[in-house]
């Protein structure tokens, strides 16, 4: 079936469309726990260029499994797919000239290698929310590391299943040493330079 889909080039460009927004555009992932802070951040982070006037969306893990996602499970293939599927829409919102911000657990070191091969190396930063599991516990805002433990959810990461810690971030943050606000700065320093076309 492959061989009968053939893409087809439009006339608009992503350098066009980021020109009419007078922004660059490129995609922004958190990765951490479950609780750790990611979509917090995120939301901020949105605040933050919105007031700037950058063109964004937030695609955050509960609300894609809600909607796009939501025929997948939390087995290891299913995870893949979900990123995949994540990163190929992200990857259509920078066509389309936004900044993207994703906020997903995203696990696995090799899934999160695959969304920058789909959006490509130099549309992509990698933000490590490394909150310590005990903090993420403490927290555990939706009351998931306690259903866990308690073995009524199986692979939930940090807990039955794998974290793997990214191998070199663009920016790592301990939200029990920054605060939300910080953590936006931080971000911002990094990103700044990306908002050139």
């Amino acid at each position: 079936m492959e061989k009968y889909i053939i893409q087809h080039n439009f006339s608009v460009t992503k350098k066009e469309r980021s020109a009419l927004k007078n922004h660059g555009a490129f995609l922004i992932w958190f990765t951490g726990l479950s609780g750790s802070g990611k979509s917090t951040i995120a939301n901020e982070l949105e605040k933050a260029l919105f007031a700037k006037k950058i063109h964004t969306y937030l695609l955050d893990g509960d609300n894609v499994r809600k909607g796009l996602n939501n025929n997948l499970s939390f087995s290891p293939e299913d995870r893949s797919e979900n990123i995949r599927r994540i990163a190929e829409v992200a990857n259509l919102m920078i066509d389309a000239g936004l900044v993207v911000l994703a906020s997903f657990v995203s696990p696995y070191r090799e899934d999160r290698e695959n969304v920058k091969r789909i959006v490509g190396y130099n549309n992509f930063i990698e933000v490590f929310v490394n909150t310590p599991i005990e903090e993420c516990e403490r927290r555990d805002v939706k009351g998931l590391y306690a259903k866990a433990r308690a073995g009524e959810i199986k692979n939930f990461t940090g807990v039955n299943a794998p974290y793997e810690t990214p191998m070199a971030p663009d920016v790592e943050i301990d939200t029990t040493m920054v605060s939300v606000e910080e953590a936006v700065a931080l971000i911002l320093s990094v990103i700044n330079k990306r908002f050139k076309f």
